[in-house]
């Protein structure tokens, strides 16, 4: 039943479907003291107003699924189409969705894709939608012992636009239940899209909803909603308050720069805050507002933090981290043994940064440890195809979960042949890595373990400088590997020392061999290595002999086909006196996960092999260093499908 004493009350217990002739009227209750940051550049913003009209490509238009009556998918008419990129999403004043690795290619012909190839690529055991295109993580959390999933969705087609909520629930982040979808563009304030949004969960149990919507004339503007029945726990329907939008783009702030608010944490005085991305100029920002209520804000006169020459920070989250203990913490926590992190994803990169820093309560402020390292300059989340992450506090079990948003590196011609677009990654748990004091600890979930099957292990095995070994696991279309290697101690001595730069993505990826590297897994590699996907680690031994260790993911090699970005990602992962290296890969299908040193450093990558596929995808060691042997040990597990599938009792 409907709550009769809702924390945020409405006049009727639904919501209007939006009227023809529906225009913006009114402004939401917001006190603001003056800003000083923002006196500077008003004026010469002011004339950007709100005046865009409605989103001019609407997904429903443009996406064509084809499939037969069994579902499978239409076959290859053996004829390359060509591809021509268009730009989805910046128009209507999100960052780009479509995949424009191909944009200055001009006219590039596909691949003859096939059905037995595409559908290969869909995942095991990774969320996914049924069908059609998905992005963002909204709004995790955890009810009445269910997890709840929200996701920006597209239920016409395999491309970006007309983006609701999707909704799934689990009881293990594992297998899911799809649900019906939970909030869809109906209302002016949102007639351009339910975008991004978090959920806080009061002391008294209840669930506050804050998401970003694109008006009729494209304004981002932030909403509230929240459970129509919190004795649901699948949660179901939802309402959307009365006197939306509470909060409309500040003057200073353009009317397109203006989202993603964050889950509220509770303030020394006794109020909620939450901050929203934008940008002034080139320096991106996190604006923050205070409220008691959720229906009336204040927005404070400090930034919580700024980087000048980043950009429109999107999908921003600030979140504790325990010095001290292996837990996750609640949002509100703040004290001596407590660090806080920013993260924010840079509209011009697409990539997540975070910096672990000090959080000040009374003035609203945050401040970097280390300037040097400052979000969106420094570490990343992950070095691959990771975007538009949320965390959330899983109370249930005392953890801190990370969701990430993992796109496609194909064409968009064979998203919409094959008729989805993206994936989720598993779950994640987050730390502060407190023996480095810079990194968080990125692991997948304890409970992706229930998943593994027979295991192989290779203890100590010796892999000379230059050699290839074959692991012989079976298939090795869904695995979970976990490595460590040791180096030739007296290899490490007598390498010369370098001058030079080492970077994973401009170094010649696995196939360039230096004296310390690379070494490490090939997956979803063909019998002949025509097709693979190596996953190594690089060392190179710098002035004085400082050991510097890089790792990468190399898919310069990962298919024969044409229209797939294939480049080599990674970075630079400490590794402290005393610590082997070592590295987890979960592969499944399309998406290859990698962690390095216990998630210090994370690579996700799309691969989309022609020939390694179903049977014929075999799993190599390799060494290609020059100089130094490596000694290998490996537990291998086969992996199998998650239960992912529509509630069985949608109608509920």
């Amino acid at each position: 039943m409907v709550d009769p004493n809702p924390f945020l009350p409405v006049s009727n217990p639904g919501y209007t479907p939006l009227p023809d002739d529906a225009n913006p009227i009114g402004t939401p209750v917001t006190r603001r003291r003056p800003i000083s940051l923002y006196v500077a550049v008003v004026s010469g913003l002011l004339a950007l107003g709100l005046f865009v009209a409605l989103i001019g490509y609407r997904g429903s238009d443009n996406v064509q699924v084809h499939g037969n009556e069994s579902g499978s998918l239409a076959a290859s008419s053996g004829q390359p189409e060509i591809v021509r990129p268009v730009s989805r999403g910046p128009a209507a004043g999100v960052s780009e969705k479509a995949n424009r690795h191909f944009a200055d290619v001009g006219r590039l012909r596909s691949f003859p894709w096939n059905n037995s190839m595409l559908s290969w690529q869909r995942t095991a055991f990774h969320f996914q939608p049924e069908k059609n295109w998905m992005n963002d993580p909204n709004g995790p959390l955890f009810y009445k012992g269910w997890y709840h999933f929200f996701y920006q969705y597209n239920p016409n087609g395999a491309l970006w636009g007309d983006i609701v909520w999707g909704h799934a629930v689990s009881r293990d982040l594992i297998h899911w239940f799809h649900l019906p979808l939970a909030m869809v563009p109906d209302q002016w304030y949102d007639f351009n899209g339910v975008w991004t949004g978090s959920a806080t969960i009061l002391p008294d149990g209840k669930i506050v909803m804050l998401y970003t919507g694109a008006t009729n004339e494209s304004v981002q503007v932030q909403n509230l909603a929240y459970p129509a029945d919190p004795s649901d726990p699948l949660l179901i329907k939802w309402i959307k308050y009365s006197g939306n939008p509470v909060l409309v783009p500040p003057p200073g702030i353009h009317h397109k720069d203006f989202r993603d608010p964050t889950t509220a944490w509770l303030t020394s005085e006794g109020k909620w805050r939450i901050i929203i991305g934008s940008k002034i100029n080139r320096t991106g920002i996190a604006l923050v507002y205070d409220t008691k209520d959720f229906k009336t804000y204040e927005l404070l006169d400090r930034l919580l933090h700024g980087v000048p020459g980043t950009g429109m920070w999107e999908c921003v989250d600030f979140y504790p981290v325990s010095k001290t203990e292996d837990s996750g913490l609640d949002t509100s926590i703040n004290g001596p043994e407590v660090k806080h992190v920013v993260k924010a994803s840079l509209d011009d990169d697409k990539h997540d940064y975070y910096a672990i820093g000090t959080y000040h309560d009374k003035n609203s402020t945050w401040v970097p440890d280390n300037p040097e390292i400052d979000v969106g300059i420094g570490i990343r989340y992950d070095y691959g195809v990771f975007y538009a992450s949320k965390t959330f506090y899983d109370q249930d079990k005392s953890r801190r979960i990370l969701w990430g948003w993992i796109g496609e590196s194909d064409s968009e011609f064979a998203d919409v042949k094959k008729g989805w677009a993206s994936i989720q990654s598993i779950p994640r748990t987050i730390l502060f890595d407190n023996k480095t004091g810079t990194h968080l600890l990125q692991w997948p979930v304890q409970e992706v373990e229930s998943l593994r099957l027979s295991s192989n292990e290779f203890d100590k095995v010796q892999v000379k400088a230059g050699s290839v070994m074959k692991l012989d696991v079976g298939s090795a279309t869904q695995l979970d590997i976990e490595a460590e290697f040791e180096i030739d101690k007296e290899a490490l001595d007598k390498a010369p020392e370098s001058n030079g730069r080492f970077s994973c993505s401009s170094s010649g990826g696995s196939a360039k061999r230096g004296a310390l590297g690379p070494f490490g897994v090939s997956v979803l590699a063909d019998e002949t290595l025509s097709e693979q996907t190596p996953v190594y680690f690089y060392i190179v031994k710098g002035n004085g002999g400082k050991l510097t260790t890089h790792f990468c993911t190399d898919q310069s090699r990962s298919s024969e086909a044409t229209d797939v970005n294939k480049p080599i990602y990674g970075s630079y992962v400490p590794v402290l006196e005393g610590e082997k290296l070592s590295l987890r890969i979960l592969v499944d299908h399309s998406i290859v996960e990698s962690f390095a040193q216990g998630g210090r450093t994370c690579i996700a990558s799309r691969v989309y092999p022609t020939k390694a596929i179903y049977g014929a995808a075999r799993l190599f060691l390799f060494n290609n260093a020059t100089d130094a042997s490596v000694t290998a040990s490996l537990k291998i597990w086969q992996m199998n499908s998650a239960f992912i599938r529509p509630y069985p009792n949608e109608n509920k």
